[in-house]
């Protein structure tokens, strides 16, 4: 693990695994897959609503059933806040293009200038995750099958788990947290990865 700013712990994975969203193999099934919904904050939960409006035409039917009776977030089996599932599978922001390839409406939106939010930051990370801890926030990869195609395509185009992440990692720690993190990664690949 990588000591970074001294409140940050980073697992070895973030350099020594490769990836890149292969989103033609995969269709998004991140945002399908699992027993519960993205993280969220309190922070975000109030963001969701706020923005509600300009996403909703990009919702499916039931989605926006499913926020019009429970809302946009639940508290999970662990008590972590999330955003809300519906058919049991689906996180509610979760929209389809043609040939079945799931997307975000958050993102959606964003990206066609209709709100200056691109989703949550745990959406943003994924494959990564953080989990806060008394003295340090840890920061680890979330390794699993639906993302084996973006390891074979980060390998190939030579790109690391840490380099793919670069932009969300910079917004979720700031640019002087990623500068160390990527010091720290030149520097192990150097001295283990050649």
């Amino acid at each position: 693990m990588f000591l970074i700013q001294e409140n940050t712990l980073v697992s070895l994975e973030l350099v020594e695994r490769f990836f890149c969203c292969n989103l033609g193999v995969c269709h998004g099934d991140c945002c399908i897959e699992g027993d519960a919904g993205a993280p969220i904050t309190k922070e975000e939960y109030k963001k969701l609503k706020e923005i509600l409006p300009e996403v909703w035409d990009y919702l499916l039917p039931s989605a926006q059933r499913e926020i019009e009776e429970n809302g946009v977030g639940y508290l999970d089996p662990e008590g972590e806040l999330v955003t809300q599932i519906v058919d049991g599978r689906n996180c509610v922001f979760t929209c389809y293009e043609e040939g079945g390839l799931c997307s975000c409406a958050i993102e959606k939106a964003f990206r066609a200038g209709k709100i200056n939010w691109r989703k949550p930051i745990s959406c943003y990370l994924y494959p990564v995750r953080i989990k806060k801890m008394p003295t340090v926030t840890a920061v680890n990869y979330d390794r699993w099958k639906i993302c084996k195609s973006a390891e074979v395509l980060g390998r190939k185009e030579g790109i690391r788990l840490y380099q793919f992440l670069k932009e969300p990692l910079t917004e979720r720690f700031g640019k002087e947290w990623y500068d160390e993190l990527e010091t720290n990664c030149e520097e192990y690949i150097r001295q283990y990865l050649q």
